[in-house]
C-alpha cells in the first residue's frame, strides 16, 4: 500500500471512529432510560408508562426538528454539525445526571432530541462528501453500529458503575466524554465556507425516502418499545437479577452491531440495498414473538429474542440508510437522511406509551405489548415489500 493510500486509510479510519462515536452518543439517552429503568422508577417514583413517556419526548422533538437539520447540515458543512451534536449531547446527559425531579428529567430527554435529530443527517453527509464509494458500505455499517453500541455501554459498563457508585455519575460520566469528543473533532479536515446561510426550511421527501420514511416508522415503534422496556420485563416478569435484566440491553447491543455491519457490507455489495428490508423485518417479528415465549416457556427465550431483533431490527435501520445514501443524489443525502430519520423518531416516541399502556392493562405483564411489537415490525414488512414491488414494476 503506498504513502498515500496508508494515509487515506487512517483518514477514514479515524473519521468511522467519530462517526460511530457519533451515534452512539445521539442516542445514549434513550438505552440509559432502559438499562438504568429500574433505578429511574424508584429514584423519581413514577410509573412504567411514565418511563416510556420520556423516551416519546425526545423522540418527538427528533421527529420535529429531523425535517430542518437537513437542510442546515447540508450548508453548514459536516464537520461543524458534528461539533454541535457532541456538545449538545454532552449538555443533554449533563442535565440527565443532575435532574432532581422528573420535569428536569422530561426537559433533559427533550433536549437531548436536537443531536439525535442532527445524527444521521451530519453523519450521512460526510459519509457522501469525504468517504470513497468503494468503503462506503463499511463505513456506513460501523457508524450505525454506534447506536446499538450505545445499548451495549448503557447495558454494561454504565449500568455496572450505576450499580457501584450511583446512577447520576454513570450518566455525568457519558457526558463529559461527549464534550470530549467533541473537541476531538477538530482534528478532521475543516469544512469548506458554507454555500449559503443555514436555511429554516423543511425537507422534501423523494419518492424512496417516503416509503423508507413509512418503513422506518413502523421499526422504530417496535424497537424503541424493546430498548424501553426490556430490562423491566426481564426483572419483573422473569424475575432475573437487575444486573442481568440491564444485559439483555447490551446483548441487543453487541447483537446490533454485528448485524449492522455484516447487513449494511452486504447490502452496499448488492446493488440492491433495499431488497433486504423486507425479510429483515419478518424475521424482527419472529424475534418478538419469542419475548412473548419468554414469559411462559422460561428467561433463555429472551436472549434469543434480544439476539434476534438486534440482527434483524436493528440491522433493518442501517440498511435503510444504505439505501438512502445509495439512491440519492449527493446533494440530496442529508435532506432524504433526515426525511427517513424523521419517521424512524416518529415511531420511536410512538411505541414506547403505547407498549407502557398495554403492559399496564394486562396487569403488568408483557404479552399484548410483545405482540404489538410483533405486529408493527410485520406491517414493516408489508410496507417494504410493497415498495420494492412498486420500483419493480416497468
Amino acid at each position: 500500500m503506498t504513502g498515500p493510500a496508508i494515509a487515506a486509510a487512517r483518514g477514514t479510519a479515524g473519521s468511522t471512529s467519530l462517526l460511530t462515536a457519533a451515534m452512539t452518543w445521539s442516542m445514549l439517552p434513550l438505552f440509559l432510560l432502559g438499562a438504568l429503568g429500574p433505578d429511574l422508577l424508584a429514584e423519581f417514583g413514577i410509573t412504567t408508562p411514565l418511563l416510556g413517556v420520556l423516551v416519546s419526548v425526545g423522540f418527538a422533538v427528533a421527529a420535529a426538528l429531523s425535517l430542518t437539520a437537513g437542510p442546515v447540515v447540508a450548508a453548514v458543512g459536516a464537520r461543524r454539525g458534528l461539533v454541535a451534536l457532541f456538545v449538545l449531547a454532552g449538555i443533554a446527559l449533563a442535565a440527565f445526571a443532575a435532574a432532581p425531579g422528573y420535569g428536569v428529567l422530561v426537559l433533559a430527554v427533550a433536549a437531548s432530541g436536537v443531536p439525535q435529530a442532527l445524527a444521521n443527517p451530519v453523519t450521512n453527509h460526510l459519509i457522501a462528501t469525504r468517504v470513497p464509494a468503494g468503503r462506503r458500505g463499511g463505513v456506513t455499517g460501523w457508524k450505525q453500529s454506534g447506536v446499538q453500541f450505545g445499548a451495549f455501554v448503557a447495558g454494561l459498563p454504565l449500568a455496572a458503575l450505576a450499580g457501584a457508585a450511583n446512577w447520576r455519575i454513570a450518566v455525568g460520566v457519558a457526558a463529559a466524554i461527549a464534550f470530549v469528543a467533541g473537541l476531538l473533532v477538530l482534528a478532521l479536515p475543516a469544512d469548506p465556507a458554507p454555500a449559503s446561510r443555514p436555511r429554516w426550511t423543511t425537507a422534501r421527501p423523494t419518492r424512496d425516502a417516503a416509503w423508507l420514511c413509512g418503513f422506518s416508522a413502523l421499526l422504530g415503534s417496535g424497537i424503541s418499545a424493546v430498548n424501553t422496556y426490556v430490562a423491566l420485563f426481564g426483572a419483573r416478569q422473569l424475575a432475573l437479577p437487575v444486573g442481568a435484566a440491564s444485559a439483555l440491553v447490551a446483548v441487543l447491543g453487541i447483537a446490533g452491531i454485528a448485524g449492522r455491519v455484516g447487513w449494511s457490507r452486504l447490502a452496499a455489495r448488492s446493488g440492491e440495498p433495499g431488497s433486504l428490508l423486507p425479510p429483515l423485518a419478518v424475521g424482527a417479528a419472529v424475534a418478538a414473538l419469542a419475548l412473548v415465549a419468554a414469559a411462559g416457556w422460561g428467561a433463555w427465550w429472551a436472549w434469543a429474542a434480544v439476539t434476534g431483533l438486534g440482527v434483524c431490527a436493528v440491522s433493518a435501520n442501517a440498511v435503510s440508510m444504505v439505501t438512502v445514501i445509495s439512491t440519492s443524489p449527493k446533494a440530496s443525502v442529508a435532506q432524504d437522511s433526515a426525511v427517513v430519520s424523521a419517521g424512524f423518531f416518529a415511531g420511536f416516541a410512538l411505541g414506547p406509551p403505547v407498549a407502557g399502556a398495554l403492559v399496564d392493562a394486562a396487569g403488568g405483564r408483557y404479552q399484548y405489548a410483545w405482540t404489538t411489537v410483533a405486529a408493527e415490525f410485520l406491517a414493516a414488512g408489508v410496507t417494504a415489500w410493497w415498495w420494492r414491488g412498486r420500483e419493480a414494476r416497468p
